[in-house]
């Protein structure tokens, strides 16, 4: 069976199809990792290019995030049974006093279609939560995102949090949101600063590869 055809419904974000195609593909004895890779997280990295590009918009990625979960749900049980872990583990919230989640759901959409492992805290995090988290799941990169000019500077209470418990050398904290520049993380001392979703995700490969 052909994964393109995976791939291919998944970036039309055609769910029910691709579930179809991703039982079939098992069915026919094909290792689950090279369905995720080759299939799922293949169409969404096309997905993830488009949208960088204006080509297609945030609907179009929450249909295809949609088809790939579907997909991925019926996976997980065998990759957990063949031992595949994920690629890196990243913790992601929208910081203390600040609720808006748009942006975090789409980032965390792009990290899963990476690969990568998302522990979602959800809006108005705490700096001390997003550093309890990072030690006690093991996360490698922090992912703060902030919608206000009022709240991005809990971002920089996340850095010296880091610091005062003493992981800021294993962990990666990346920043965005609207109001957050490159200039601004850099002041912080975050690790980086990504103005879209798919680039955030690139960045969060990059990190625990």
């Amino acid at each position: 069976m052909d994964m393109q055809e995976i791939s291919t419904k998944l970036q039309a974000g055609k769910a029910k199809e691709v579930k179809a195609l991703v039982q079939q593909a098992i069915d026919e004895g094909i290792p689950a990792q090279t369905i995720l890779t080759e299939g799922l997280l293949k169409g969404m990295d096309v997905v993830g290019e488009k949208f960088k590009n204006n080509e297609i918009f945030v609907p179009e990625v929450l249909v295809a995030a949609r088809a790939m979960n579907m997909g991925v749900a019926l996976l997980k049980p065998l990759l957990a049974a063949q031992g595949v872990k994920a690629s890196g583990k990243v913790c992601i919230g929208t910081v203390q006093g600040d609720l808006h989640d748009i942006g975090k759901n789409l980032v965390k959409m792009m990290m899963e279609g990476k690969g990568l492992e998302v522990v979602d805290l959800g809006t108005d995090v705490s700096p001390e939560t997003f550093v309890r988290t990072a030690k006690e799941q093991n996360c490698r990169v922090i992912c703060c995102s902030a919608l206000l000019t009022t709240t991005m500077d809990v971002m920089g209470e996340v850095v010296k949090e880091a610091e005062r418990e003493g992981i800021r050398d294993k962990v990666k904290i990346m920043v965005g949101g609207a109001p957050v520049t490159d200039a601004f993380a850099k002041s912080i001392g975050a690790d980086a600063y990504t103005p879209d979703a798919a680039s955030a995700a690139d960045v969060a490969a990059q990190f625990c590869a």
